[in-house]
């Protein structure tokens, strides 16, 4: 295990990615912050995380779709004396109803729990990550942000703004010792397509398609370490996102760093 005194923000951390976010950093020494709505997940996982890998591991309960929850997360930190020097913003989920069909309170939780939260978050904790000169933010995306607009959903247009907003991030903050990664998995063996009542449809597909967990985070935190804005785990999503996107990845952020009107400010 690496010893380090930092610590690591993880929401959604019950379970799947986020869970395994949790094991991956605790077996290198982060101490964490576990963030999610189930709260006795939450501290079974703590309690298998400090007995495991010796390591601090505090959590808050907390529904991310109501907006005082962002804030009141850093506080908790702040109050703990857990600078965030590292942000793993992963809690999600996906529509089940077109667009329409849907009432307004639920597709408003929906961007808040994945565009407005995570935003705030980063917002948040940025300011000491840069008095700190050391920070590190992963940002879940998903392969879908490549694809073309879909009928009925929020779910592609939310992750396109995940990866665009993760890129622009990284520009902004790489030369204050802060990466931002935007990692983009496809079909991941997680609880997210039993919560969606998908599992049916999802269980048909090629076993190609699917990475476990551990991979995903492997591959996305090798990723954001190096300074890498953008993540697709694993060659058949690496496939697929190339050629759903006109333009090549590394291109498109390059061009974007060139006509960064704030460059010189």
């Amino acid at each position: 295990m690496t010893t380090t005194h930092r610590t690591a923000l993880i929401t959604g951390a019950s379970a799947g990615i986020g869970a395994a976010f949790a094991h991956h950093l605790a077996a290198n020494g982060y101490q964490l912050l576990l963030v999610a709505r189930r709260a006795d997940r939450l501290r079974e996982l703590a309690t298998q995380l400090t007995a495991r890998h010796d390591v601090r591991c505090e959590v808050f309960a907390a529904d991310l779709t109501d907006s005082a929850a962002p804030a009141a997360i850093v506080d908790y930190a702040d109050r703990q004396g857990l600078p965030v020097d590292v942000l793993i913003n992963n809690a999600g989920l996906s529509g089940k109803t077109a667009f329409a069909d849907t009432p307004w309170n639920a597709l408003a939780g929906e961007i808040q729990l994945m565009v407005t939260a995570p935003t705030e978050l980063a917002h948040l904790v940025i300011p000491g990550m840069k008095n700190r000169h050391w920070g590190r933010i992963v940002n879940l995306s998903s392969v879908a942000a490549f694809a073309p607009p879909g009928a009925g959903l929020l779910y592609t247009g939310i992750k396109s703004y995940v990866l665009d907003t993760s890129q622009a991030l990284d520009m902004e903050l790489k030369h204050h010792g802060i990466h931002v990664t935007a990692l983009c998995p496809g079909f991941t063996r997680t609880e997210f397509h039993d919560v969606m009542g998908t599992r049916d449809k999802a269980d048909h597909l090629p076993r190609i398609l699917w990475q476990q967990p551990d991979a995903v985070v492997a591959e996305g935190w090798d990723a954001v370490m190096k300074g890498k804005p953008v993540c697709v785990p694993g060659i058949v999503n690496k496939i697929s996102a190339a050629a759903m996107k006109p333009l090549p990845v590394r291109l498109g952020y390059l061009l974007g760093k060139t006509f960064n009107p704030f460059k010189n400010s």
